[in-house]
């Protein structure tokens, strides 16, 4: 039969399991090979993954599975994303969606996120993982490559509540020369309908010399739907096929943004040490309302949240945020 999560729409059977090889199918139904294992489970800061406009500087538990339905030339968990699941799934930890959550609340989580791999390919698991988030009032998000069908997308927003949906360029010919499928057009039709129903942050990985010269394009794509999308503009340091790529330069990714920050509320350019474009500013009054230090490779955390109840101090517009700054960030404040 033919799988309907993503846009390959693989046909699928007992033996043959599709591009991503997590999925078979037996009597007319798809069925996950490796339910309820996973890659890694850890606790992070939400900051770091990156979320900059949910529960501001909130714990979260941070889990994934193995295997992908892009094929990125620069993949940096390519040893996860990229090898074949069946060798994984021996040595992958074994839990139960009731497991997950009271691990996560033991930990004094305030979210689930789904941020190792693509979260297409455990669609069974993460439902069920839904169910029990639900149950303990533990919302879910996720980074995802929106290389969904229509139905599989809103199968992603009825588990979901946040996404950091990861737009790699803006041309079909970026994505099948280094992404490895044939069109971009299902990513871009599934930013504007996810944006639609759920928070959405997007992250742009640069490429020195391959897709920095898609920013401005990227940046009035993202306008035309909501010009408040959260953007996170990453200096990428390619891995797997593209390790000897020029790492891009901080100083000319940063001037060709300067465009894209007069179409966009809120862009940031991070994923090196002391980044300068990490804080959140006022759209009216140009007041910093939500501080950040970027410590490099996904190790961004909240300084400081001059907010209340989600307005900025000085000018009272409302920043957009979903949920508010986590109550132990704000006992750490108010205790130092």
């Amino acid at each position: 039969m033919r799988c309907g999560f993503c846009e390959w729409r693989c046909e699928i059977d007992e033996q043959r399991h599709g591009v991503c090889q997590m999925y078979s199918a037996r009597q007319g139904v798809i069925e996950e090979r490796f339910p309820n294992r996973w890659s890694t489970y850890s606790l992070s800061r939400i900051e770091a993954l990156p979320f900059y406009h949910v529960i501001p500087g909130s714990r979260t538990m941070t889990l994934g599975t193995t295997s992908c339905n892009f094929k990125c030339r620069y993949c940096s968990n390519a040893y996860v994303a990229l090898a074949d699941p069946a060798e994984h799934a021996p040595s992958m930890y074994e839990m139960t969606p009731d497991d997950l959550v009271r691990q996560a609340r033991k930990l004094s989580c305030r979210s689930m996120v789904f941020n190792v791999n693509e979260p297409t390919v455990s669609l069974p698991s993460l439902l069920a993982l839904k169910r029990s988030c639900e149950a303990a009032s533990l919302p879910m998000g996720c980074l995802t490559n929106a290389y969904t069908t229509e139905e599989g997308t809103e199968l992603l927003a009825s588990i979901f509540d946040f996404f950091n949906i990861g737009l790699k360029g803006i041309t079909s010919a970026f994505y099948k020369e280094y992404i490895g499928v044939p069109r971009i057009d299902p990513v871009l039709r599934n930013v504007r309908r996810l944006a639609a129903i759920r928070h959405v942050e997007v992250t742009t990985p640069v490429i020195q010399g391959v897709n920095d010269d898609h920013l401005q394009e990227t940046a009035e794509f993202l306008a035309g739907i909501d010009p408040e999308i959260p953007w996170h503009v990453f200096r990428l340091l390619p891995e797997h096929e593209m390790k000897t790529a020029e790492y891009p330069s901080i100083d000319a990714v940063n001037d060709m943004l300067d465009s894209a920050r007069t179409l966009l509320k809120h862009v940031y350019f991070h994923n090196f040490v002391g980044s300068n474009w990490v804080n959140t500013r006022c759209p009216q009054c140009g007041e910093n309302v939500i501080e950040r230090i970027s410590l490099g490779c996904g190790g961004d955390r909240l300084d400081r949240f001059n907010c209340t109840d989600n307005r900025c101090r000085k000018c009272g517009r409302e920043i957009r945020v979903l949920g508010t700054v986590a109550p132990d960030f704000v006992e750490r404040v108010v205790c130092a």
